[in-house]
């Protein structure tokens, strides 16, 4: 392709466009239907651009230029309460449900590996003795120590809202970072289930499994949940860099980042969940049975949310992604 034959060719066309563009709301019925129709055709000759001959000056003038007229053309939006009600009832769950064949297998190896670092700390002395003094550890582990005292050392209110916070920043971190091909991601479920682990192994070797299983049953089945679908949404969008699949890199990891913001939101509702159990049940004076009763709860209707909801509202074509028209327009690729 010729730049300047094809700059002299269209270059009427997009003076036109802007012509338009600039008169705003005072177009006649026939401006705006020629407005669309230039609109469209300048679509196509970036693309065209882009695909033969890429010149940075002219491609930002187009960019520019289409991004003003898909502004006129498709109006703005106002985001109302049925957004909110559609995102909770069907974006969110539906993304969950069709994040699963990640997130589950992540939850399982997870819960796999914390079990087995905390058999390896619990029956190995000398991994114990590495971790800390003795007398530290005795104090940890026994009736009234930190272990137990941790849940009721500040008030429920804000010990809830510390929870929430941290929480929600190690699921957040989990989905952006995701996009460096789920590395950094790895590293944090890691952390996470070794300090779980951790716990398992000092109390176990004290005798007190049943206790520590008590305290963090009620709040963990919930809050691990949330963390282990940010983290598999994290692995997820780090293979979409690696394999994008049948679109272009770019618009697939726009896709997958769309529906990750999406789910940073609905996990940090469903944490602040997990976050109240924590603050106000765990510490609570409710035999073990009865806190551990209300975590199982919690869960199985997270569950059943994502099950139920999201898998009817993904059969139905739902994906957790924006809807269309609040898309940036996709151009065509060349074959």
């Amino acid at each position: 392709m010729d730049l300047d034959v094809f700059v002299t060719a269209h270059r009427a066309e997009w003076d036109r466009l802007d012509h338009l563009l600039r008169r705003g709301r005072r177009l006649t019925g026939a401006e705006a239907d020629e407005l669309v129709a230039l609109y469209q055709r300048t679509a196509t000759h970036l693309s065209l651009l882009q695909s033969s001959v890429p010149d940075p000056m002219l491609t930002a003038r187009l960019t520019q230029l289409i991004a003003r007229a898909r502004a006129t053309v498709t109006g703005t939006r106002r985001a109302s309460w049925r957004d909110a009600a559609d995102f909770l009832t069907a974006g969110f769950p539906a993304a969950v449900y069709r994040a699963r064949h990640w997130w589950i297998p992540t939850a399982i190896l997870s819960t796999l590996l914390a079990a087995l670092i905390g058999w390896w700390i619990g029956g190995h002395p000398e991994v114990q003795s590495a971790l800390g003094a003795q007398a530290d550890l005795r104090e940890m582990t026994r009736p009234g120590g930190q272990y137990e005292t941790y849940y009721s050392s500040h008030p429920a209110a804000s010990f809830s809202a510390q929870v929430w916070t941290n929480n929600a920043q190690a699921a957040a971190l989990c989905l952006v970072l995701g996009a460096f091909l789920g590395l950094p991601v790895l590293l944090i479920l890691f952390t996470n289930m070794l300090n779980v682990g951790v716990g398992i192994g000092l109390m176990a070797s004290a005798g007190r499994l049943d206790v520590f299983l008590g305290l963090i049953l009620p709040h963990g089945l919930l809050e691990l949940t949330a963390v282990f679908v940010a983290a598999g949404t994290g692995l997820r969008l780090g293979w979409t860099v690696i394999d994008p699949g049948p679109t272009t890199r770019r618009a697939a990891l726009a896709q997958q980042g769309r529906a990750a913001i999406g789910m940073a939101i609905g996990l940090a509702l469903v944490l602040f969940l997990s976050g109240l159990i924590e603050g106000f049940v765990t510490p609570s004076g409710l035999p073990t049975w009865a806190r551990i009763t209300i975590g199982i709860g919690a869960e199985l209707a997270f569950l059943a949310y994502v099950y139920v909801l999201g898998g009817r509202a993904a059969r139905a074509g739902a994906t957790g992604d924006v809807a269309e028209a609040d898309r940036t327009a996709e151009l065509p690729t060349a074959a």
